[in-house]
């Protein structure tokens, strides 16, 4: 069962969705669904593949070796990455290492 998020001008829960936009029935304010549904993503929670929430800046380690694409590098099982970024999308983790600056997904680091 889909539940609408409370109404982001009055805070309250007593809320519908009509056609694209979710309507507070309290106090009558109107935002539209694809909105809510970007923030819902923004918030999303990132884990490691131990399942440890991620969090910008924390201290990650490579659990595998990672073929970098368009590239004869490897990045090596057991590598410490400092200063982890999160980003949106498919690759969470964005990070600097020796080689250059890369976006990895998640469920290859463990948090150090």
């Amino acid at each position: 069962m889909p539940t609408t998020p409370a109404c982001p001008q009055c805070t309250l829960e007593n809320t519908y969705p009509d056609g694209s936009n979710f309507v507070c029935a309290d106090c009558g304010f109107e935002w539209p669904q694809a909105v809510a549904a970007a923030d819902d993503e923004d918030n999303a929670v990132v884990q490691d593949s131990n399942g440890q929430v991620l969090q910008d800046g924390d201290a990650v380690v490579l659990i595998k070796d990672l073929k970098v694409k368009g590239s004869s590098t490897v990045l090596k099982q057991g590598t410490k990455v400092k200063s982890i970024r999160l980003v949106g999308g498919d690759h969470e983790v964005d990070c600097k290492m020796d080689g250059g600056s890369f976006m990895l997904k998640a469920c290859f680091l463990k948090k150090a």
